[in-house]
Formats: C-alpha cells, sequence, structure tokens
C-alpha cells in the first residue's frame, strides 16, 4: 500500500525485537510458549519475511529497515536464506557506544578505547544503518551537540569529528534533522527547526562539514561501496588508547582507498606515525578542523607523503585536536 500508492522510498519497521519475542517485556507466567516451546513469535516471524519478500518482489528500488535491539540472527538476509528478509538493519551499538565514549572527558577517554573498536567485532554480521535518529535528541537527552564534552568549542570540534568518524566508519548513515547544523534544543514537533542558527559560523561550520562529507561519501566508492562487507575495510591504529587516535583504512576495486584517523583529545599529534598500505603521495581530501568548519586550521598542506624508509609503509603527519582527517591515495 504504501509503496504503490504514495510511492515511498522505503519502510523503517520500529521496536521489532517487541514483535520477535513473545516474551518481550513479560515477566514468567504472562506468556504462552510457541507451538515448538521457544519464545520466539513465529507467526510474526513468518509476517515479516512475507511482508520483505512481497515489497522487494514488487518494488525492487524500496528498502526496508529494521529497529530491531536484540541480536536476532540474520535480520538482513534474504527469507531464502533464512532470514527476516530486510534490507537494513540498525546498529543501535554503534550509537551508544560512541555517544558514551564522546560524552566523556577527553582526558577518560583512554580507559573507554574498547567503546569504538569493540562495534568492528560485530560491523559486518548485518547490513547495518547508523542511526542517530530522534530518538537521540527527545524526551530530556538533549541534542548530538549536548551530549559532547568539553566546552562550546570543543562540542562543534568534537561533533565535527565525530560526523566525519561515522562517514568513514562501515555502514550507511543516519542523522536527524536540525542535527545537520547541530540544532541548540530538543526536537519537537510543536514548532520549526532553528535555521536562524545558520546565521553563526559554529553552526555554518557544521552543516558545512555534512554538506563536503555528503559529497565525499557519494562520489569516493572506498567510503559507500563495502559498507557491509569486510572486505572494505582494516585496521591501521586500533590500539593507542593513550593519544586516543583510531585509524583505518576504506577500500573499493573501482576507487582510491582512503585512510579515515580521529584524533578524539583536544591534543594536536605532531609527528605522528600513520601505517599505510601504498608509497607516494595521499591527498588531505576533508580534515574537520579546518577554519572554514570553524576549527583552529591545523592540517597538513592538503597533502602527505608515505615511504618505507625505516620497515613498513607509513607516513609522518600532524593530527589536528578533536578532529577527523581522511586521506586518499593519489594516483600517478
Amino acid at each position: 500500500f504504501w509503496a504503490e500508492k504514495y510511492h515511498v522510498d522505503g519502510l523503517r519497521v520500529d521496536a521489532v525485537a517487541s514483535m520477535l519475542y513473545l516474551d518481550y517485556s513479560r515477566k514468567a507466567g504472562e506468556w504462552i510458549p510457541n507451538e515448538k516451546g521457544g519464545r520466539e513469535n513465529l507467526q510474526a516471524v513468518s509476517f515479516l519475511q512475507k511482508m520483505n519478500k512481497e515489497l522487494y518482489g514488487h518494488h525492487p528500488g524500496v528498502m526496508t529497515i529494521a529497529e530491531e535491539s536484540t541480536s536476532w540472527p540474520q535480520v538482513s538476509r534474504p527469507v531464502h536464506e533464512g532470514g527476516l528478509g530486510f534490507g537494513f538493519k540498525w546498529n543501535m551499538g554503534f550509537m551508544h557506544d560512541t555517544l558514551e565514549y564522546l560524552s566523556k572527558e577527553p582526558i577518560f577517554r583512554k580507559h573507554h578505547h574498547n567503546d569504538i573498536t569493540f562495534g568492528l567485532i560485530y560491523a559486518f554480521s548485518e547490513n547495518f544503518v547508523l542511526p542517530l535518529s530522534h530518538d537521540e535528541v527527545v524526551h530530556g537527552k538533549g541534542t548530538l551537540l549536548h551530549k559532547m564534552a568539553g566546552d562550546d568549542w570543543q562540542k562543534f570540534a568534537t561533533l565535527r569529528a565525530y560526523y566525519a568518524f561515522m562517514w568513514g566508519y562501515p555502514g550507511k548513515k543516519l542523522l536527524f534533522m536540525g542535527q545537520e547544523f547541530a540544532q541548540r534544543r530538543e526536537w519537537s514537533e510543536a514548532r520549526a527547526l532553528d535555521w536562524n542558527l545558520l546565521e553563526f559560523a559554529p553552526h555554518r561550520g557544521v552543516w558545512q562539514t555534512v554538506r563536503d562529507l555528503n559529497y565525499l561519501y557519494r562520489s569516493r566508492p572506498a567510503l559507500h561501496a563495502r559498507d557491509c562487507e569486510p572486505e572494505g575495510f582494516s585496521w591501521l591504529i586500533v590500539d593507542d588508547r593513550d593519544n586516543s587516535v583510531f585509524a583505518w583504512l576504506r577500500s573499493a576495486p573501482d576507487g582510491n582507498p582512503v585512510a579515515v584517523i580521529s584524533n578524539f583529545t583536544p591534543v594536536p599529534r605532531k609527528n605522528y606515525r600513520v601505517p599505510l598500505p601504498k608509497e607516494g603521495k595521499w591527498r588531505e581530501i576533508i580534515n574537520t578542523d579546518a577554519a572554514d568548519y570553524g576549527g583552529s586550521g591545523m592540517g597538513n598542506g592538503g597533502m602527505i607523503e608515505a615511504s618505507g624508509e625505516g620497515g613498513g609503509i607509513s607516513a609522518t603527519m600532524l593530527l589536528p585536536p578533536l578532529s577527523t582527517i581522511m586521506l586518499e591515495f593519489v594516483t600517478d
């Protein structure tokens, strides 16, 4: 109905877990096991499989997305492979762990390093969407800007770094309206967004960051083509908890590799060595600390050189404070 009459692009199904489990939010004695003696709601499973099979069968361009908060297997696998048949599943763990990490003062983040690295253990178990949704900016939760630690400058810097981190992370992106320019007030259906904030440089800087990230995401196959495949991701730096630095490589067969490097402390890291897979020039395609975005303007002059001197291939660079940079390999 929604696809045929209203031509929707997709359906996001809320609270799928409440459909899948007979004992969801019920105490012992308040539910009846299924015919096999289990707690799975077999009728709900059958309904969701049929819905997805029919929708994808009749409207191939439409997508379905499940908000499913448990570890139910194969939510985003085709029905003929035994899955529920959804196209994507919200990655609730990514949202929770990263926001929890960035709410900590930078000096304490080294004690919570695993909040960032743990997600890559299961990042390819489903076709994930990274959801910064309406749920995170209502009911007294504040806004994404509000959740970042530090003073106002640090909050804006951290939010820009977080967005670039997220755009470089495996998975499709979901950003709720108003967060692209760092809305300060919680969302309410009773009022419009605070578009007037775009008159102020820090908010405009976040908006420009998201605009440029969207352009890079569309134009660089390395950032989108293998979002749901482990072959498109490899760690470069995973264990530098003392400096709260993370670095990884995104790659795809029909594009140049892109290195994503985040520094989640307000301390610039000078002469920082990052291993890279290829010798030669790597172009800095985004730096969230750029002055145009409201940052301090630190960077690497737009280009760095990787060499194989002294063991494996690496490059020495400056990591700006509370920033994410992306480096794209330059082919001759």
